[in-house]
């Protein structure tokens, strides 16, 4: 099983990332046996209309009997809740990962409960969208798309191998980092990122002396850009900023101290502070594109709007 396959796979939780993994493997083969958990009936039907599994179960603790590979997918402030319950009925062996944008909590609250013949590994693709639900995922969501491995001390390098070939067969890039590494990283490059979207369209939505449809008559590429970022799932960024907050807060302070820096510039004309400052950002967007993270076509490769006026 070292090429990414397994006789059984558990997704408890079929969002975005669930549902994408689950169209992933059934295209690709990878998996005999899907079996899809989730706590909403209504979620659980829809799973089923979509034919993103083999089986689906309201209880997760049955849903991963005999299951070789567990993935989960919830908000991380639930993680705990859900080790606790399938913990009892994990089999020997098998490798239990997540999906979470924070590391730490998630290896906090999980790694009590997990049995010492259980492999848990966490995860975290770095792939997603502004939608949620099993109706957003696609198959091609990780495609080139990094998935962060972040093992605790004592992991078994065979499951570590399995399950990192797992994560390439859904077309991901693989990387290793350890937890503390991982949320700081992350702070900055997501969920930073998101907090100041958040803000910037709650400023706008605030503001008495524009209209909220002037906001979004006139909505420039850059707004709107922030309103993809803002508009992602509350419950996911709530638990995220709740289960990341000392690095959060650090980046948000190390972000306030250079805001600052560029206010004073803005407010004391300095035209070459301001020039290099945004030579230097542009720098970085250019490498994000050499990456591979993103694409230089014009409009990031969306297709322009029909012009009905």
């Amino acid at each position: 099983m070292t090429d990414g396959h397994f006789d059984k796979i558990t997704l408890i939780g079929i969002g975005l990332i669930g549902s994408s993994i689950a169209r992933a493997v059934k295209a690709k083969g990878l998996a005999r046996t899907v079996t899809i958990s989730t706590r909403s009936q209504e979620t659980l039907d829809r799973a089923r209309e979509l034919d993103l599994g083999t089986d689906y179960v309201l209880d997760a603790g049955e849903a991963v009997e005999g299951a070789d590979l567990v993935v989960v997918s919830v908000p991380v402030g639930a993680s705990g809740k859900v080790a606790e319950e399938i913990a009892p009925h994990l089999k020997s062996g098998a490798i239990v990962t997540d999906v979470g944008s924070t590391k730490a909590s998630v290896v906090a609250q999980m790694l009590p409960h997990m049995p010492k013949d259980v492999h848990f590994i966490p995860g975290h693709p770095l792939a997603g969208t502004e939608h949620s639900g099993p109706d957003a995922g696609f198959a091609e969501l990780f495609q080139g798309r990094w998935c962060i491995l972040t093992p605790v001390h004592g992991t078994d390098k065979d499951a570590k191998k399995k399950l990192a070939a797992f994560w390439e067969a859904l077309g991901s890039r693989v990387d290793e980092m350890d937890t503390e590494h991982h949320d700081k990283v992350l702070a900055i490059v997501s969920h930073l990122p998101h907090i100041i979207a958040y803000n910037i369209v709650g400023t706008a939505d605030d503001l008495e002396t524009v209209t909220e449809s002037e906001v979004i008559k006139y909505s420039a590429s850059g707004f709107r850009d922030f309103t993809r970022l803002a508009a992602s799932d509350p419950t996911m960024w709530r638990d995220v900023c709740l289960h990341n907050k000392d690095a959060i807060l650090e980046m948000l302070a190390r972000f306030s101290e250079d805001l600052a820096y560029l206010q004073r510039a803005i407010r004391w004309g300095d035209g070459e502070k301001l020039f290099d400052l945004f030579t230097r950002t542009r720098a970085i967007r250019r490498s994000i594109i050499d990456a591979g993270q993103d694409t230089s076509a014009p409009n990031f490769g969306r297709p322009v709007a029909d012009d009905k006026g």
